[in-house]
């Protein structure tokens, strides 16, 4: 197992189906913040469940098709960051965020964000790299800004959650956008 330090207490690592027990605990913790915003919230209800959500993603992994890290802090499980989509073929992937609001305000989604589109862009290959968030969700939308992300545009009625048809932002970069690969020793 690998872990990326995000700050002095906090680090990125991969979120596995052997994790469910704790991804159901923080699932339980963030559910009312996240329901509005994040379909798995409704699905992740049970350990059973929180094993079947984290083994797709580990099932997509084997694919290259997808992936799932968690942001812990202090080792507590605090948030995550994913790639939705991740298309080689295409040179397109989606990366999706969510993190506990007592962790926010310190940079490290823009930070694991950062590692993974370094990642994308660098190591895979990836041309366009998506973000998509409601279009009334204010703090997606500035940490996308802060990424540096372009907006694209607003889907009408496009995004489906607990019955409510939301409006979806698309933002992107692209690979000749982000920065320099980073210098191999």
């Amino acid at each position: 197992m690998f872990s990326l330090p995000l700050a002095d207490d906090a680090e990125l690592r991969p979120l596995e189906p052997w994790n469910a027990a704790e991804f159901l605990a923080h699932a339980d913790r963030m559910r009312a913040e996240l329901l509005p915003l994040i379909p798995w919230a409704r699905t992740v209800v049970n350990e059973e469940a929180a094993r079947a959500f984290l083994q797709n993603y580990a099932d997509r992994q084997a694919a290259d098709a997808g992936r799932i890290y968690g942001v812990w802090v202090g080792g507590v499980l605090s948030g995550g960051v994913l790639f939705r989509i991740f298309d080689t073929a295409a040179g397109v992937c989606e990366v999706g965020v969510w993190l506990d609001p007592a962790a926010r305000g310190r940079g490290l989604v823009t930070r694991a964000v950062g590692h993974m589109i370094d990642w994308a862009v660098h190591e895979r290959g990836i041309v366009r790299v998506e973000w998509c968030c409601a279009a009334d969700n204010a703090a997606s939308i500035a940490t996308a800004k802060r990424i540096g992300f372009t907006y694209e545009g607003t889907m009408r009625s496009v995004f489906p959650v607990g019955g409510r048809r939301q409006d979806m932002q698309t933002w992107s970069i692209l690979a000749d956008e982000w920065r320099p690969a980073p210098a191999r020793a």
